[in-house]
């Protein structure tokens, strides 16, 4: 095979962040006061670069920004964290995703308050074959589905493999489901994809469509799993969680990173949770990204 310039290819959503720490989630109509606001990139795609750079792995972006403040300090993360951003759009006089997060450490809770990018969607051929080519695995969430169809072609075509963070069940995300080969989904893509159903059956209803790994995430309960025909079930790492943003990204990055180390699967998974439970332990979803090293698995 020929020499590949990126390891992962991501394609889907970037966001700024504002983070603080509250004591407890605020009655309506009263006072809260936060600390420790932190500003940093977000999204789950951008996210799972940022930690898979960190890890020593060559990444490359393709997503949608504004030309506003908040879009200039997501451009300025990811160019700090190494990641080539040849294929971020930045769409002139709109402004891009937004989010403000309140956690409560002492129940390791968070919640999100956040604003959709106003920018065009990203189109098909925006998602450059030659970038993707040049990839060993393709990553994205699914938020602009008909350039995620293109680039999942492109890659199954070539046979790069392709992984999935089905966060939510969005427009076209069973369609890209066909053309993934692992497919990650949180208990909340769950629920909409088949309400009230046993997440095992779940699992087997995912690879049904042909992914040969599909995988539910499920907060601190751990994660599920179904390939070779076996089902499998692992409790989280038992760690004292601050703040919960970030750990699904992480967990998908994670997962591709054993994956382009020739990890098994049980291996690849057992490492992804390790590393989601790790950044939990700080406030955002970046700060707490473990060194990779450190992991005795």
């Amino acid at each position: 095979m020929d020499k590949k310039t990126f390891d992962v290819y991501g394609i889907g959503q970037c966001a700024l962040d504002y983070i603080g720490l509250i004591g407890g989630f605020p009655d309506p109509d009263t006072k809260c006061e936060f600390t420790e606001l932190l500003v940093q990139g977000g999204g789950p795609v951008a996210t799972a670069l940022v930690a898979l750079q960190r890890w020593g792995l060559n990444c490359a972006f393709c997503g949608v920004a504004g030309d506003d403040e908040f879009g200039h300090l997501i451009i300025r993360d990811l160019e700090h964290e190494g990641i080539n951003i040849s294929g971020l759009q930045i769409r002139p006089e709109s402004v891009s995703q937004f989010a403000f997060s309140l956690a409560e450490p002492e129940t390791g809770r968070r919640t999100i308050f956040w604003r959709r990018p106003s920018g065009a969607p990203l189109r098909p051929d925006e998602a450059d074959p030659k970038m993707i080519l040049m990839a060993r695995s393709v990553l994205t969430d699914g938020l602009f589905p008909e350039a995620t169809l293109a680039a999942c072609g492109t890659a199954r075509e070539a046979g790069i493999p392709v992984v999935v963070d089905a966060g939510s069940l969005r427009p076209g995300m069973q369609e890209i489901m066909k053309l993934s080969d692992y497919f990650i989904a949180s208990e909340n893509f769950t629920r909409a994809f088949m309400p009230g159903e046993p997440v095992h059956a779940v699992c087997r209803a995912i690879a049904g469509h042909g992914p040969k790994l599909a995988v539910v995430t499920l907060g601190e309960r751990g994660y599920a799993a179904f390939f070779n025909g076996k089902f499998i079930a692992e409790p989280a790492f038992p760690v004292k969680a601050v703040d919960t943003t970030g750990c699904g990204d992480i967990f998908h990055a994670g997962f591709v990173y054993g994956l382009l180390n020739s990890w098994r699967p049980e291996r690849s998974l057992k490492f992804a949770a390790w590393a989601a439970a790790m950044v939990s332990r700080l406030p955002g979803g970046r700060t707490g990204i473990p060194d990779a090293g450190e992991w005795t698995g």
